[in-house]
C-alpha cells in the first residue's frame, strides 16, 4: 500500500518541527529515515500516524486521504507504528499483550458478550492461535508467560513488533527499533523485518544505527532541521557531503 506525504508541516508555537516534507513510500518497500536529533523524524511519524493532529499537509494511504483520521482509524487502513520507548502493558504477559492488540474483538461489546458467547469464544480462540504463531515467529516462546514489564529492552522491541503484527498491517512505521538493543537481537529483529517484508509488508524505519539500517533498507531519506535533505540508496545518500555535515558533523 503506497503512502504519500504531501507538504507535511508541524509547528509548535513559533518553531517549525517539520517543514514542507513530501515523500512517496512505495508498497512493500523497506525505507529508512535518518537525521540528527531534533531533525523532526519522530514528529513526522506522529503526524503521519495521527498522534499529532495540529499539522498541515495531506497524508494518503493508497487512494484514501487519512489526514484527519485518528490513529485507530489509520490502523484499520493497514498502517501502524511502534515507539522509541516501548509502550507495553507491563502487568500483562507477552501472550496477553499480543491478544489485547487484536482489533475489533466482539468480547469488547456487551451485547455480543452476553447474547453471542459462541461467537466471542470462537474469535478468542482464533486470536489466541494468531498470538501463538506470532510468539513462535518472533522466538518469544521462552517468555510467553512472562510479564512484559520484566522483559529486556530487545525483547520489548520484539513484543512491540508483535503487537503491530496482530493488527494485520500493510505498512509498519518503526521508531528506533534498534535503540538499546544488543547486536544479537538487532540481527534477529532485522531478520524478522526482512521476513515480513517478503510477505508484502512495507516498513518505514527511523534509526540512528546507520550500519544496521543501511544493511536493511533499499531507500534512505535524510532529514535536517525539519526538512528533507536527501533521498536515494544508502550508499548514494551517505556519500553526500551535505549529509555528512548535517548528520555526521562533516566526518568522512
Amino acid at each position: 500500500m503506497k503512502l504519500s506525504l504531501n507538504d507535511i508541516s508541524v509547528r509548535f508555537g513559533g518553531f517549525k518541527a517539520v517543514d514542507g516534507v513530501s515523500l512517496a513510500i512505495e508498497p512493500g518497500t523497506l525505507v529508512g529515515i535518518i537525521g540528527p536529533n531534533g531533525a523532526g523524524k519522530s514528529t513526522l511519524f506522529s503526524m503521519v500516524t495521527g498522534f499529532l493532529q495540529n499539522g498541515e499537509g495531506t497524508v494518503l494511504l493508497g487512494d484514501a486521504d487519512i489526514s484527519r483520521e485518528a490513529p485507530f482509524d489509520r490502523a484499520r487502513h493497514g498502517m501502524v507504528r511502534t515507539f522509541q520507548v516501548p509502550r507495553e502493558f507491563a502487568h500483562l504477559t507477552v501472550r496477553e499483550n499480543l491478544m489485547a492488540a487484536a482489533p475489533g474483538q466482539s468480547g469488547e461489546n456487551l451485547v455480543d458478550l452476553f447474547f453471542r458467547p459462541g461467537r466471542v469464544r470462537a474469535e478468542e480462540e482464533a486470536i489466541r492461535r494468531e498470538a501463538e504463531e506470532t510468539i513462535d515467529f518472533l522466538k518469544l516462546r521462552a517468555v510467553a508467560d512472562t510479564s512484559a514489564g520484566r522483559l529486556s529492552g530487545g525483547q520489548k522491541k520484539l513484543l512491540e513488533l508483535g503487537r503491530a503484527l496482530m493488527t494485520k498491517p500493510k505498512l509498519i512505521l518503526l521508531d528506533e527499533p534498534f535503540a538499546g538493543v544488543n547486536p544479537v537481537l538487532i540481527e534477529a529483529l532485522s531478520g524478522h523485518i526482512r521476513a515480513l517484508n517478503r510477505r508484502g509488508i512495507g516498513f518505514v524505519i527511523i534509526e540512528h544505527d546507520l550500519s544496521a539500517l543501511s544493511r536493511l533498507v533499499s531507500v534512505l531519506h535524510v532529514m535536517d532541521q525539519g526538512r528533507l535533505l536527501a533521498s536515494g540508496t544508502p550508499a548514494e545518500v551517505l556519500a553526500r557531503k551535505d549529509v555528512r555535515e548535517a548528520y555526521l558533523g562533516g566526518a568522512a
